[in-house]
């Protein structure tokens, strides 16, 4: 005879994915737990206060409910960068998760940040223009703590994709030449404000893709973004090279892919200092000699660490799509995830102890 289920019971699939979650809870909750007590996050608030709160003299009143703390919203939308979520989801999330109720210091009695708050918080960032000020200071910090930036350094970008706009030929042609297309700014509808006017198209590998660019340089000893840059994504990779070359690297070398070279590049490098590692690139008449294929597989080995900066922010932090609208918000969103790709790379340091080798 089979067994029915009783009102009220779990079933053998309910028991194992509810200790799935568990287990899932109980690692994302040690990771956070990690990343709140390593992070220095009252070194952010002399920033913070400054776009969040009025100076007391400013205030007309004191009276109602009490602005949200400035570390705590900013903690907010580190969360919202760790996983990549929307802040209608963020908001969700904090509600249910203790998790992440604890990461931002409230309990199961205090009221939560609701999407539209989060949202205005990082309009202020992102109109202040401090998300950069923000990385450089973790970046400060963690050199004090012992990972200065070593071993050289490897350059790269990696395309970051918006919402297609499904705009027509005729539209895009307008765009790129920096008009508005007949008919967006007019009317009730409101498209102008849907439509990304900064995103660029750009192809790789065959296939096209819609957003724009997050460039970055990492040090080689430690795998952690020491310099940045937010373009749209028809920018060419070499052209921002220069912009983010970190000049505090103990070592002078510079890894990057074929993509960058050029006598231009190499020039520049030789002039301030930095010995190329660029991977060379032949051509129909002139093919790659045994030697210099060699060499370019020697450099590719070191190159390819800079895979786990947009590795883990495509399959470990929730993917790497934006959700944002103008060039204004791409440069917060994506500086605040190679923050917080940075505050989660910490962890997986510390753990080793790297530090101290």
């Amino acid at each position: 005879m089979a067994r029915t289920q009783g009102p009220g019971q779990l079933s053998f699939a309910d028991v194992a994915v509810e200790g799935r979650r568990r287990k899932l809870e109980s690692k994302r909750g040690r990771h956070l737990a990690m990343i709140d007590e390593l992070v220095p996050w009252e070194d952010f608030r002399p920033v913070l206060e400054t776009v969040w709160r009025k100076p007391k003299r400013e205030r007309k009143s004191t009276a109602g409910r009490k602005p949200w703390d400035a570390v705590l919203m900013f903690k907010a939308v580190v969360l919202g960068a760790l996983y990549n979520l929307s802040d209608e989801v963020l908001e969700h999330e904090i509600g249910d998760r203790l998790t992440f109720m604890r990461f931002l210091g409230l309990g199961l009695q205090d009221r939560t940040p609701d999407a539209t708050t989060v949202w205005q918080y990082r309009e202020r960032l992102a109109k202040a223009g401090i998300v950069e000020e923000l990385f450089d200071r973790f970046d400060s910090f963690l050199r004090a703590r012992g990972y200065q930036a070593k071993g050289g350094q490897i350059v790269d970008a990696s395309i970051v994709e918006v919402p297609r706009q499904g705009n027509s030929k005729g539209e895009n042609a307008e765009i790129k030449a920096g008009e508005i297309p007949e008919g967006w700014a007019e009317g009730s509808s409101n498209r102008l404000a849907q439509k990304d006017l900064d995103a660029r198209w750009t192809k790789k590998g065959g296939m096209s893709y819609y957003g724009y660019k997050n460039h970055v340089s990492t040090d080689r000893r430690y795998k952690l973004v020491r310099c940045y840059a937010v373009t749209d994504a028809s920018v060419h990779d070499s052209q921002v090279i220069e912009k983010i070359l970190d000049p505090d690297n103990t070592a002078a070398k510079v890894w990057a892919d074929k993509a960058y070279r050029s006598e231009e590049i190499e020039e520049m490098l030789e002039e301030v200092g930095y010995k190329s590692m660029i991977m060379r690139k032949g051509s129909r008449s002139k093919k790659l000699t045994k030697r210099e294929k060699q060499g370019n597989g020697t450099k590719a080995k070191v190159r390819a660490r800079v895979e786990h900066v947009f590795g883990a922010q495509a399959n470990d932090m929730g993917g790497t799509m934006l959700r944002s609208i103008g060039a204004m918000r791409a440069r917060t969103h994506i500086g605040l995830r190679n923050l917080a790709y940075n505050m989660r790379r910490l962890t997986h340091l510390e753990a080793a102890g790297a530090a101290k080798a």
